[in-house]
């Protein structure tokens, strides 16, 4: 059965570009124009990944990805942003979009990046559940962490990247190493989306995100977990 992706755009030759390129890779494709659209088209067809503009008429995509992300953590959203300002993409991802794309993209990296969180979502790990690690719990057929007897509420994103930090305990991974094997496509170009996460992965698990007690940083190589 063909995945389905959710395009929100206001552009409407930007969505047919995408329809076309899209369902010419054997994806199945629903548009919306605005945010009110995008979250009526989510709730009617529940699609496999989102690309979701961040200016639109009515509920901006920031909000509509807000609005997914209070009922949906597994859903993955790749933002699609004109602006070049870092907060715009920071705001993102701390919403918990999974990635973000620049306008003007080039068709060939959107492909692959809506095919690597796709992959990502699939293979997820099915392992058993309880994998414990000092007062966290790693449910991994729940995709659920527990600190201190606390549900932390992650994001898809957020819990394959402590999975992947903690099944190598002590084992330092670089930036480049977590796109490639968390995201699941190769370096791009910028590794801030790395750093995000890591920062809003710190805010949900650790008691003081200043002094992480499981996410730590190895100055100038990448980060590692701390059993």
């Amino acid at each position: 059965m063909a995945k389905m992706i959710l395009v929100v755009d206001d552009e409407k030759s930007i969505v047919d570009i995408l329809s076309f390129n899209l369902t010419k890779e054997g994806y199945e494709v629903v548009t919306a124009y605005n945010g009110e659209a995008a979250l009526e088209r989510y709730g009617e067809r529940r699609p496999d990944l989102i690309l979701l503009d961040v200016m639109l008429p009515k509920l901006d995509g920031f909000e509509v990805c807000r609005r997914i992300r209070d009922i949906d953590k597994v859903t993955p959203i790749i933002m699609l942003t004109a602006r070049e300002e870092e907060t715009d993409k920071v705001l993102g991802l701390e919403l918990g979009a999974d990635d973000y794309i620049t306008k003007p993209f080039s068709v060939r990296e959107l492909q692959a990046r809506v095919k690597a969180n796709i992959r990502r979502t699939d293979t997820l790990i099915e392992e058993s559940v309880g994998e414990k690690h000092d007062g966290m719990i790693i449910d991994k057929e729940r995709y659920d962490v527990v600190v201190n007897g606390k549900n932390a509420e992650l994001t898809q994103r957020e819990f394959e990247l402590v999975s992947f930090l903690a099944a190598n305990p002590g084992k330092v991974v670089s930036r480049e190493e977590l796109l490639h094997d968390v995201w699941q496509y190769e370096y791009f170009g910028d590794l801030r989306a790395v750093d995000v996460a890591i920062r809003r992965l710190r805010e949900k698990i650790e008691e003081d995100s200043s002094q992480p007690r499981y996410i730590m940083t190895k100055r100038g190589v990448g980060y590692y977990f701390q059993s």
